[in-house]
């Protein structure tokens, strides 16, 4: 087993081919464009929700429903990507990456077209649980192939080189939404998704390779998924960054779910304006998560950097209630709009941190590891959306308390879990020079 770490380098067939002696490592010659289809399937979140953001008040006029029941359009896509996940992961494990992968893309497109064609908000709620659900595979095993082919400080920064990819879409989705309300109404936001869905599994179909080896693969079934998933739990340490990470996800979730309401409707901006003030956030998210990549990752250690960003990520949420609570008396668009920055750019300390630590825990089931990830921040993110309006869309009180109060959750979770002055000497499976710097 290649000690984790180490700078041997490799493409994505070689390490196929190497079969059980094939370890997680530091590769620096996988291929653009496989970096690029990494990064698109991280995206497919992203553009499923964000995308559809500027047309949520559009879909509430046209079906004839309430905000919370279009919301819950939101809610029932994240708990089905929750849940794929648990599938898929497993799944992963026990049969390859790339069989599950191009399975739910394929079905991904198709409930996808579905949701273009609902006629009530009933119809749209059921084909968008059906669409996340598919759309699980992609960031799921995304981020088992990642540590398939990582370990160590080159894990920490390959995941900030996906940010950069995938952060293009929460920048340009919602930007794409706005012009496509321009041209024609909320269905052509589905047909676009649904023609992305269908390059994206042609680029996996023909450049994927497979990155697990048949040695490597578990062969049980679900008695032996359930043990897997028992024994991941049961590392106080991997379930605190599992909580950090949920947590820290809900938190950013009640901005995606609240903010078309709270910019539309509390401060009359446009669609358009909104798209572009989600866009601005975004790039902040990107812009930190690749300061992040470049200049902290092997300088300063990923615990560190971890806590920077929820402490970051609470003060936002705290100037956010204040502000909307009307402690310093009215206040405008701007200062709203620059709290909501800083909460969404911190996520670019929080996620690369929170992913690299846990999955450094896991090597023996990535797969697995990675469903426990994405179900925990689908599921609290899922539970956040329905919080956030439960005051109605007058008040932008709710986002701001659901988001200090996953904030704390979220640093709670960290010093009392993960404790990571305790495991300053521990090693977490990197080598002697990283461990210092982890």
């Amino acid at each position: 087993m290649t000690e984790p770490g180490t700078a041997e380098t490799q493409d994505l067939p070689a390490i196929a081919e190497r079969g059980a002696a094939a370890a997680p490592a530091a590769s620096r010659r996988t291929s653009l464009l496989v970096t690029l289809v990494l990064g698109g399937l991280t995206a497919v979140p992203p553009l499923s929700m964000d995308m559809y953001l500027p047309a949520l008040p559009q879909v509430t006029a046209a079906l004839h429903s309430p905000a919370a029941t279009v919301q819950l359009t939101l809610t029932t896509c994240l708990a089905g990507m929750a849940l794929g996940q648990m599938i898929v992961g497993p799944m992963s494990d026990k049969w390859g990456r790339r069989r599950p992968l191009l399975a739910g893309m394929v079905i991904y497109i198709l409930a996808t077209a579905l949701c273009a064609i609902a006629t009530s908000a009933e119809l749209l709620i059921a084909f968008r649980l059906l669409q996340g659900l598919a759309g699980a595979a992609g960031i799921v095993i995304a981020r088992a192939v990642v540590r398939d082919l990582y370990d160590g400080v080159a894990m920490a920064r390959f995941f900030s080189t996906l940010m950069l990819i995938s952060g293009v879409a929460p920048v340009v989705a919602p930007l794409i939404g706005g012009q496509i309300l321009r041209l024609t109404d909320w269905r052509g936001v589905f047909v676009v998704l649904t023609a992305v869905g269908v390059a994206l599994t042609l680029l996996v179909w023909r450049k994927l390779d497979e990155t697990l080896p048949p040695a490597r693969r578990h062969s049980g079934g679900l008695g032996q998924t359930l043990r897997t998933m028992r024994d991941l739990l049961a590392d106080r340490v991997f379930s605190g960054y599992v909580l950090v990470g949920a947590f820290a996800f809900a938190a950013l979730f009640a901005y995606i779910s609240a903010s078309p309401f709270v910019i539309q409707e509390i401060y009359g901006a446009s669609p358009q304006t909104f798209s572009l003030l989600f866009g601005i956030n975004s790039v902040g998210l990107v812009a930190v998560g690749q300061i992040n990549g470049k200049l902290l990752v092997g300088r300063v250690g990923l615990d560190k950097v971890l806590g920077t960003g929820l402490a970051l990520t609470a003060l936002a949420a705290t100037s956010l209630l204040l502000m909307s609570a009307g402690v310093f008396g009215p206040v405008g668009l701007v200062p709203m709009a620059a709290g909501l920055f800083v909460l969404m750019a911190s996520m670019g300390l929080v996620m690369p941190s929170t992913n690299t630590l846990a999955l450094l825990r896991t090597p023996h089931a990535a797969g697995s590891a990675s469903a426990l990830l994405g179900t925990s921040t689908f599921l609290l993110g899922s539970v956040a959306s329905p919080l956030v309006g439960i005051a109605g869309e007058r008040t932008a009180v709710p986002m701001a308390l659901v988001q200090l109060s996953c904030a704390v959750l979220a640093l709670v979770s960290f010093l009392g879990m993960c404790r990571p002055w305790q495991r300053r000497g521990e090693s977490n499976g990197s080598t002697a020079g990283e461990r210092t710097r982890l």
